[in-house]
């Protein structure tokens, strides 16, 4: 059985960090592309930031120079590290895991950007 874990999330000012992780088990991660998804209110689910199996990563354009998403194969788990968090990146966060028709989603961690 598949579990993704998230954790992390939390109430943070505008300007400060979090860092979220995602825990794996049943698949190694290292043979799938991972990524971080956000849904805020009223939004579609948009991709936040994925690496692949090669370690290539990509991310869009609003969190460039902000986030960096990583991976500890040893603890088979993805991090998402957000600076200078805005209002805007508030959202449910996910987790998720891809490999050809294989699809895998976390339960979601809720990231707040508020004074």
């Amino acid at each position: 059985q598949v579990q993704l874990v998230e954790s992390g999330g939390g109430l943070v000012q505008p300007g400060g960090s979090l860092s979220l992780s995602c825990a794996a088990s049943g698949i190694v991660i290292n043979s799938y592309a991972m990524g971080w998804y956000r849904q805020a209110p009223g939004k579609q689910r948009e991709l936040v930031a994925v690496i692949t199996s090669g370690g290539r990563t990509d991310y869009t354009d609003s969190v460039k120079g902000r986030f960096t998403i990583s991976r500890d194969n040893g603890k088979n788990t993805v991090y998402l590290q957000m600076n200078t968090l805005k209002p805007e990146d508030t959202a449910i966060y996910y987790c998720n895991a891809k490999r050809l028709e294989y699809y895998y989603w976390g339960q979601g961690t809720q990231v707040t950007v508020s004074s």
